[in-house]
């Protein structure tokens, strides 16, 4: 079995799918890696570090597709589609690629990909069950979202976040606010609590108390019926506009009294939710930070514009995208482990195996034999049953 990785064509998309670390573990089980060259360039994985542990560097992105079986990507169409369409023409019919591709929102890119033949595995669909939680892409790059989120903040923010005694007087610690303990959130709780600050967090989900006071946080007791507030697969879920609308009006008061508001509620196929209104980011004092880490679905707070930092009376709002991106070298290191570990799920004596009663393939199968097959991408486009395309 042949692997093909290929240099990220997405705007400002540093990492890359695999890293020379983990090749000899692949080696193993009889997978071999063909790589384009400078693909890891960026994320400062040397094309010599690749041939040292035993991949084939080739220098077109045209060579790597036509040798493959398999091509795994930080960004497959659905989550490129611009300059993913020019890897269309690139794809053939039998081949299976892996990769982040938003497809239940990115429908056309499903019915693309499946018409090309391709047996599509999205990452972002994996689910959240203990034997999936080293595949588990969407909690290894929150973690990295949560703690550079603090470190935006900290860098905007007038203000240090520790208490300091000095000479020249007591320097009093910078209040946070988390809105979501979910795995990027509890990371943003962690980083902003070791830099010092006094840091209160709030979620939907009564049961994360005791994980957000475990990292030095204090839990906002918000007193709602909030219900069923996650879904089976363990995601934060979808409550109704009249529980937010609740929530906003309790949240007000803790807004007003923080330095920095970080938020972090997104539903994967979902708008994020509002939570922060212009009214709310009105009682703030000036110099005031929030960092939305929601901005790339909409954003959390109602002023948020993606990739832009918003300054409203003084107070700035900062939309960050593709945070991970950013942090390109262990980025990397931490999607090539979920990665390699999905490929050593589906790759058994060296050959691909799609077995559609396991969950965990099951939850990632897009596209197969022409056709989007996934039940939940099927729901979102409308369909009732497999449809070919």
């Amino acid at each position: 079995m042949i692997v093909g990785i290929v240099k990220e064509s997405f705007p400002n998309e540093a990492r890359v799918a695999m890293v020379p670390a983990l090749l000899p573990q692949l080696a193993k089980k009889g997978i071999e890696v063909v790589i384009e060259s400078g693909a890891g360039d960026d994320a400062g994985f040397l094309d010599s570090e690749y041939t040292a542990k035993g991949a084939k560097v080739v220098p077109g992105r045209a060579e790597v597709f036509k040798a493959a079986d398999l091509i795994a990507q930080v960004r497959s169409l659905g989550a490129n589609p611009v300059a993913g369409a020019a890897d269309l023409d690139l794809l053939r019919d039998g081949q299976t690629v892996v990769g982040v591709c938003e497809p239940l929102t990115e429908h056309e890119a499903d019915k693309k990909t499946a018409a090309k033949g391709v047996t599509l595995f999205s990452m972002e669909m994996m689910p959240r069950i203990t034997r999936a939680q080293s595949m588990d892409v969407l909690s290894s790059m929150a973690t990295i979202a949560g703690y550079k989120a603090v470190l935006i903040a900290a860098n905007a923010l007038p203000k240090m976040f520790p208490m300091m005694m000095t000479a020249a007087g007591t320097v009093a610690p910078a209040k946070v606010f988390v809105v979501g303990a979910g795995v990027a959130g509890l990371q943003a709780i962690a980083s902003a609590k070791k830099l010092g600050a006094i840091v209160h967090a709030y979620d939907v989900r009564p049961a994360v108390k005791e994980q957000v006071e475990s990292l030095g946080g204090k839990f906002v007791e918000l007193e709602l019926e909030t219900g069923a507030a996650e879904d089976a697969g363990g995601y934060a879920k979808e409550l109704g506009e009249d529980f937010y609308r609740k929530q906003r009006e309790m949240m007000k008061k803790v807004i007003a009294e923080s330095d920095v508001v970080i938020t972090t509620a997104a539903i994967p196929g979902k708008k994020a939710p509002i939570l922060v209104t212009t009214e709310m980011v009105e009682g703030m004092h000036s110099g005031s930070v929030i960092v939305d880490l929601a901005a790339e679905r909409g954003g959390n707070c109602e002023l948020t514009k993606a990739g832009e930092t918003v300054d409203f009376k003084g107070i700035k709002i900062i939309g960050p995208v593709n945070i991970p991106a950013t942090v390109p070298h262990h980025a990397s290191q931490m999607y090539a482990k979920n990665i390699a570990t999905f490929l050593l799920h589906l790759i058994k004596e060296g050959k691909l195996t799609v077995d559609t009663e396991d969950e965990i393939t099951a939850g990632t199968l897009i596209t197969r034999g022409g056709k989007v097959v996934h039940p939940r991408v099927l729901e979102a486009m409308g369909a009732t049953s497999e449809g070919s395309v």
